[in-house]
């Protein structure tokens, strides 16, 4: 977010591609609204719409309303070579295949800091990013089993993104909304759990998380 903010699109791009080898849904919807509006890379609506497929498909509300404006938007040329693109995302970048690897990924990294628990105290604030901003979690729990344990972890980012309190005003005519949005319009794909990892800038990343953003 930071290299997003700065401008430095093509990196912040390259970021949001490696957290989104990891399962991370909202790094997945910033990379589809990165192709909707020609940020670090030219502008592609039907590569953004598979991205936002992918980012909607814990059923987030936030990323299946936007799936559904840009769907709305696109051409039946650009619908179908969305569902093409989305075929190949869902293969190496769906819960399918990521969650097996940010799972592996939790349990290595919580071996590898066993018995350094005397750093991490209430005198350090982790923030964290959602919906609605930075939440600040106190150094002293850093060690709780919702950061680590691969299922807790998924359950506390659907607390935090599946419906998000997000004040919002919309200018234009009045839209009727379904009740019940639609499921993706992808075809299944077999998951590449195996895939190599996106290649991100050097950046001394030893303070991440442990200040605001800007």
């Amino acid at each position: 977010m930071e290299e997003f903010k700065q401008g430095r699109y093509e990196d912040a791009l390259k970021f949001f591609r490696r957290a989104a080898f990891y399962a991370d849904k909202p790094s997945q919807g910033m990379i589809a609204e990165m192709f909707w509006n020609g940020h670090g890379a030219p502008k592609d609506s039907a590569l953004a719409y598979a991205w936002m497929d992918l980012a909607a498909e814990r059923g987030y509300a936030g990323f299946l309303g936007l799936r559904e404006r840009y769907w709305n938007a696109l051409t039946e040329a650009d619908r179908q070579r969305a569902l093409d693109e989305g075929a190949i995302l869902y293969a190496k970048y769906g819960d399918a295949a990521a969650q097996p690897r940010i799972a592996i990924v939790l349990r290595r990294e919580r071996r590898n800091i066993t018995g350094s628990r005397t750093g991490f105290t209430g005198n350090v604030q982790i923030y964290v990013p959602g919906p609605n901003g930075f939440e600040q979690i106190d150094g002293s729990k850093f060690f709780d089993e919702r950061y680590w344990d691969p299922k807790k972890y998924q359950a506390w980012h659907d607390t935090v993104w599946m419906k998000p309190r997000i004040g919002r005003v919309n200018v234009g005519e009045l839209e009727q909304l379904p009740p019940t949005q639609p499921a993706s319009r992808i075809p299944n794909a077999s998951p590449d759990v195996d895939a190599v990892e996106p290649e991100t800038p050097e950046r001394n990343e030893s303070q991440l998380g442990t200040q605001k953003d800007g």
